[in-house]
């Protein structure tokens, strides 16, 4: 057998091994795919909430809110995100709250120093 056919065989096998390699990966069980399905559902109302809540808070309160001091969520439905305000004494906030509903695609309550800005 020549050196080119040599290299054509192992050529082959690397393809065929990727092949192999792809089909078997694809088999997934219904529990992964449910799995994967409500991680992917989480991470959105996360993100929705991370995008909306601290908009809404600098529009009614003028102050800029970053980083949440408490997160609260059932993993699957909602995500209520909690602020600690800095700027008390240049009327800013002491506590504010945000509630983000999956199902609702969109902030259900906002709670801004035990007043209820939006409920829904």
């Amino acid at each position: 057998m020549s050196e080119t056919m040599k290299i054509v065989l192992a050529v082959i096998g690397v393809f065929a091994a990727g092949f192999i390699l792809v089909a078997t990966s694809k088999n997934e069980t219904n529990e992964q795919r449910e799995a994967a399905s409500s991680i992917r559902n989480l991470v959105a109302i996360q993100t929705m909430a991370n995008d909306k809540c601290p908009q809404i808070i600098k529009e009614k309160t003028g102050e800029q809110v970053y980083f949440p001091s408490q997160t609260k969520s059932d993993k699957e439905t909602y995500v209520t995100l909690m602020w600690e305000g800095e700027n008390i004494k240049t009327g800013g906030f002491k506590k504010a709250s945000c509630t983000v509903l999956g199902s609702l695609g969109g902030i259900s309550e906002l709670i801004i120093d035990d007043k209820i800005i939006i409920k829904k």
